[in-house]
């Protein structure tokens, strides 16, 4: 049976931490524990639409393993940095409240702070508040 919307569940009996395998480059890599895919995401060795199957199952995205990959998406948070990132709703949706007020009270910076996130955001330079990186 195939992972559901919160991620991949137990199959056959198998833990939900692993093992998993990674197919990059045509070749199947692992057995990685859940962390070692966390730290591959987060070192970008890995992308959200990588194939990944856990235990004996088929292959699916590893955007769906939950807590590897941010539930916030990278296109949404560009388009808001870009449209509205001057009053710190981009920090906001990816969870920087503190950092959001800031940029919200100084205009981003007077546009600087707001320039400085746009350009690190498309370089996908900014993980979600909890330090993973967007899907």
């Amino acid at each position: 049976m195939g992972p559901g919307p919160q991620g991949p569940g137990p199959q056959g009996g198998l833990s939900p931490e692993g093992p998993y395998f990674v197919n990059l480059m045509g070749q199947e890599q692992g057995p990685y524990h859940i962390n070692d895919l966390r730290n591959m995401a987060a070192t970008q060795q890995i992308k959200s639409d990588t194939a990944v199957r856990h235990g004996d199952g088929a292959y699916f995205p590893a955007k769906q393993i939950q807590g590897v990959f941010s539930d916030k998406d990278y296109v949404t948070t560009l388009i808001i940095s870009w449209l509205v990132g001057v009053f710190g709703i981009d920090r906001f949706y990816l969870g920087y409240t503190g950092l959001g007020i800031a940029k919200l009270l100084t205009f981003g910076g007077c546009g600087v702070w707001a320039l400085v996130d746009l350009i690190m955001i498309a370089m996908r330079k900014v993980p979600d508040a909890q330090g993973r990186p967007l899907a």
